[in-house]
């Protein structure tokens, strides 16, 4: 089939071209041209200053209706048989729902949604594999490896959308597998596989279909070096749920986060383990990110943070050492602006200096925490390494420090609480507005200090040495 002709259309004012220009010849604009068949542009639809009008005119309006006579249904969701893939997606995948998930080369996204199609089929649907960056005979050997050797799944090797398509309308399957959205190309433009024109139609028509035929569709996505998804910003706001798969090649351990989902809540989080049998979940993520210490050592305090719904407690660690002229301040899995503003309140509040020292902050494990309730761990983290004498066994703290000294209160505190008195922690150190009020629930065997200031947290560590 001969392919349509492409034309250059400028996303700022329509001008067009008949090749790919760095400028727009119409208005200067620098990196606006894109690539479109001639048919679509000639409808006008990218124009901002055509005849778009007279094109609408011809078409029939769509039928307007009231918002408050829409009738509101709840999306029936299918458990995917991983269940921290599922708290991820907020219970299953929706029928006509679109998932992008990305991550890094190697991470184990294709491990682990071939685990999830697997997992379908056995429970009776029917799942479709769509794979671009292998052959059909490499996504065997990967299922054995797994353990699936006598999977079901349909399996097909592709990068022509049209066939995709085709195959996709003929068979309806309940969820499809696109391995990966950057090899897709289409007939209707002349630009290379992975190009921003090629990732954008290509998603554009998979989401048509979904919505159309009620086909669950999971996008695979590259990333960048910086780690952000490849292709047009456009393809994050086209889908329903956007995954981001995090974790070190090194390390065993995966998350599989939720940046954005229709269906569910977001900055949920499922944890995996990497395991000769593939991707398995772990039930109490807590264990992983807390190291095993025999005695208490400085700088060393339990954090209780909150991804999603679930309360998790990572251990942060300090180490201050003695500095040059430029002390360093480094911090991973944390803020490291608001490691120096941490620090600053630390001196003017508490009067513990750190100007000539040098500050390394860590969260265990390799998880990342973007949430300022971890102000007040960290900062008794600094004091504790400074000071050279650790926080006593069973101890925990969490809540976010202002600028003037103040402890501020943490979301959703009492199951912060609730977390760690299960799993044994005899000490804590929270804002006065999170500790449990006078004939509240009783968190039994957990001491609990309430602190209003940074000067009371530090005199309360004091009492406790």
């Amino acid at each position: 089939m001969a392919k349509e002709k492409s034309i250059y259309v400028c996303g700022e004012c329509g001008g067009t071209s008949a090749k790919w220009l760095g400028k727009c010849p119409s208005c200067g604009a620098w990196n606006t041209l894109v690539e479109q068949s001639a048919s679509a542009s000639s409808a006008g639809s990218n124009n901002r200053f055509g005849n778009t009008a007279q094109f609408a005119s011809l078409a029939g309006s769509s039928e307007l209706m009231l918002l408050s006579e829409i009738e509101a249904v709840d999306v029936a969701r299918t458990p995917t048989g991983l269940d921290e893939l599922d708290r991820v997606l907020g219970g299953g995948i929706v029928a006509g729902g679109v998932t992008l998930i990305g991550g890094d080369p190697g991470i184990g996204k294709s491990t682990l949604l071939l685990q999830a199609v697997d997992a379908l089929q056995r429970a009776g649907q029917n799942a479709l594999y769509v794979t671009g960056e292998e052959s059909g005979a490499q996504v065997a050997l990967r299922s054995r490896r797994l353990g699936l050797s006598q999977s079901q799944v349909q399996v097909m090797a592709e990068i022509q959308l049209e066939k995709i398509i085709a195959t996709l309308d003929a068979s309806r399957p309940t969820i499809a597998v696109i391995d990966s959205i950057q090899t897709l190309y289409s007939d209707q433009l002349t630009s290379a596989p992975g190009s921003v024109a090629q990732v954008r139609e290509c998603a554009a028509h998979l989401t048509r279909f979904a919505k159309t035929s009620g086909t669950a569709v999971v996008l695979v996505g590259h990333v960048t070096k910086e780690g952000a998804l490849a292709g047009p910003r456009v393809l994050e706001h086209m889908v329903d749920t956007v995954l981001y798969f995090e974790g070190d090649t090194h390390s065993s351990f995966r998350l599989v986060r939720a940046i954005k989902n229709r269906f569910g809540a977001v900055n949920e989080i499922g944890v995996f383990a990497m395991t000769e049998r593939g991707l398995k979940g772990v039930t109490n993520p807590s264990a992983i990110f807390l190291s095993q210490h025999t005695e208490p050592v400085p700088g060393s305090v339990v954090l209780v943070t909150l991804e999603g719904t679930r309360p998790m407690l990572v251990e942060v660690q300090a180490l201050v050492d003695n500095g040059g002229p430029s002390p360093r301040r480094l911090s991973v899995g944390l803020d490291r602006d608001r490691l120096a503003m941490l620090l600053a309140v630390l001196h003017r509040h508490a009067g513990v200096a750190c100007m000539d020292q040098d500050v390394f902050v860590n969260a265990v494990g390799g998880v990342r925490i973007g949430e300022p309730a971890a102000d007040l761990a960290v900062m008794l983290a600094i004091t504790s390494s400074l000071r050279g004498k650790p926080l006593p066994k069973g101890f925990i703290a969490f809540g976010e420090v202002g600028l003037a000294g103040e402890v501020r209160p943490a979301p959703r505190g009492q199951e912060r609480l609730r977390e760690a008195a299960k799993l044994g922690f005899s000490v804590a150190i929270v804002p006065r507005s999170n500790a449990p009020k006078k004939g509240g629930r009783d968190f039994e065997g957990l001491t609990i200090h309430a602190v209003d200031r940074i000067e009371e947290a530090m005199e309360v560590v004091r009492t406790l040495d």
